[in-house]
């Protein structure tokens, strides 16, 4: 079955959460997790790369490892629709017209997601999106009409 025959007709050919909930089961909890995952691998990663630097990276730290994180996410996202963590927990990304992500995509939900978990407001207000929406969107998600799916099996 194609993508756009599976995703129905429902927001731009995106799984209907009514008719086809499996998509949407357990992914608010799966994107924490996989969050959680990615921030470990951000952090192992910005260790790794710190030597590369002289070791003046340690002098920016926490800007270094936004950009590694920065770098590390809009990567994974455009190769695969998702980022290790989100793999590890079997869900994607997808695009309102169901394709999965491409560069710019990613590139665009990334900077979303960079400036919600640096603005409080903006992290509040998302994480209450993504509990309360059927589809579980963040404000991210909402903005660019995007969604993260289980993946099929």
């Amino acid at each position: 079955m194609t993508d756009a025959r599976l995703y129905g007709t429902q927001m731009h050919n995106l799984p209907d959460p009514q008719t086809q909930p499996e998509f949407y089961d357990g992914v608010p909890t799966k994107r924490l997790l996989a969050w959680v995952v990615d921030v470990a691998i951000t952090a192992v990663l910005t260790l790794l790369l710190l030597p590369f630097t002289g070791f003046l990276a340690f002098f920016v730290l926490v800007p270094f490892f936004f950009v590694i994180g920065f770098a590390y996410r809009t990567i994974t996202i455009a190769r695969g629709s998702a980022t290790w963590g989100m793999r590890l927990f079997a869900i994607e990304l997808r695009q309102s017209d169901g394709r999965r992500f491409d560069l710019g995509a990613a590139f665009f939900h990334t900077l979303g997601h960079t400036i919600c978990i640096t603005t409080t407001l903006l992290q509040v207000i998302s994480i209450v999106l993504t509990l309360s929406t059927e589809r579980g969107q963040g404000l991210t998600d909402h903005v660019m009409g995007t969604v993260a799916i289980n993946k099929r099996r």
